[in-house]
């Protein structure tokens, strides 16, 4: 039975784990938040796990407190540091990383260095890391297992596959809310997080809504598969059914289908290389009727094409490119700047950014710093 841990178990993603790991029966033996102290404790009290970690120093006492009144009472891990330790614990077999934005970079690399298997939802560490960490699984001997439903979907069309009889990744992209408005100048932040398919949190529904998430699902792709940027495409399927695509080149195209239910990639992650029965119907074709698929329209959201710009940069563009989101988004989010000025925020940031290498994590996260301060700076903030 595996042995599992869930770093950023209380969003959205790290929600539906533990619904999959419920349904499995797996043990938990270790979670992770940042400051959600009391939806942590309630996970704790039903999984019983080993240990626990909250990133926000400032709840630890309020986390002591109230894990110790459960029994048994586990051993609490705090801060940055303590979610890598986490991450690294000696016991469990595969760490799931839920956790949103740069911060998952040091525990996937503490994971990896660990020689734990890792489920990946958080795109940030490929986006910012990919090399680092793609070398530090390779070293350790242990696996990357994509978590999002577009690069789950790649990994399983590619089960068997001869990678080098790859022609092109087609990423499939619902959108977004505003797939069907032109005027995006009033955008509030309920529409921006109203996601038309697919329930998730915050960060990476308005990521969707300005279809910034398929630019950091290119460089991960990059990163997972080994396929050049000028091989990797996006298409529009509002439907979500398709969830990505393999083409080979003797005009093969291989698909995977399913709901838009996270918990379908989420469990083919954690039961790798076997399947079980989930959580997720199956599809009725015969009723969706026609399945649209279009490209993407960049004048509308050039957001969705700087995935390939940063790669072609190189260096830690790419990082940038990703903090700079990541912080006008907070922005957005905090009603600080609008929804208009979250892409162009990205672009001059990745403009004004003299690369400095990435061949470090130090070198990384420097970059990340100065692009959130950028964006800050940028807009008065």
């Amino acid at each position: 039975m595996t042995r599992l841990c869930i770093l950023g178990s209380t969003g959205s993603v790290g929600a539906q784990a533990l619904e999959v790991a419920r349904s499995l029966g797996l043990e938990i033996v270790g979670l992770s938040a940042w400051s959600s102290v009391d939806l942590l404790v309630e996970q704790a009290r039903e999984f019983s796990p080993r240990a626990v970690a909250v990133g926000d120093s400032r709840c630890a006492e309020r986390a002591r407190a109230a894990l110790s009144t459960l029994s048994p009472s586990p051993e609490l891990l705090i801060g940055r540091d303590g979610i890598a330790e986490l991450a690294a614990y000696a016991e469990q077999d595969l760490v799931l990383n839920a956790i949103v934005g740069f911060e998952g970079v040091y525990p996937t690399l503490a994971a990896c260095a660990a020689g734990h298997d890792v489920a990946l939802a958080n795109k940030e560490t490929l986006v910012a890391a990919g090399q680092l960490v793609m070398k530090a699984a390779q070293d350790a001997g242990c696996t990357i297992r994509p978590v999002d439903s577009e690069h789950s979907a790649i990994w399983q069309c590619l089960s068997g596959q001869d990678r080098s009889a790859v022609s092109r990744i087609i990423l499939t992209a619902s959108g977004g809310p505003f797939r069907d408005r032109t005027d995006l100048s009033e955008v509030t932040r309920a529409e921006a997080v109203s996601h038309p398919n697919w329930a998730m949190g915050p960060k990476i529904s308005v990521d969707s809504a300005t279809m910034m998430n398929k630019a950091l699902e290119v460089i991960e792709a990059h990163w997972l598969f080994g396929v050049d940027p000028d091989r990797i495409d996006v298409l529009i399927h509002r439907e979500s059914v398709v969830h990505s695509m393999v083409e080979f080149i003797d005009g093969s195209t291989i698909a995977q289908l399913g709901a838009a239910d996270m918990r379908v990639p989420i469990q083919f992650a954690i039961t790798y290389p076997k399947r079980r029965r989930g959580l997720s119907r199956g599809l009725d074709l015969a009723s969706m009727g026609t399945l649209s698929f279009a490209h993407p329209d960049l004048n509308r959201f050039p957001a969705a094409g700087l995935g390939h710009a940063a790669l072609l940069r190189g260096g830690s563009c790419p990082a940038v490119m990703s903090a700079a989101n990541e912080e006008a988004v907070r922005l957005f989010l905090a009603g600080r700047i609008r929804f208009t000025e979250i892409t162009p925020a990205v672009i001059a940031a990745m403009n004004a950014f003299d690369d400095t290498g990435f061949d470090s994590i130090d070198a990384i996260a420097r970059a990340d710093a100065w692009a959130r301060d950028y964006v800050r700076g940028r807009c008065r903030l």
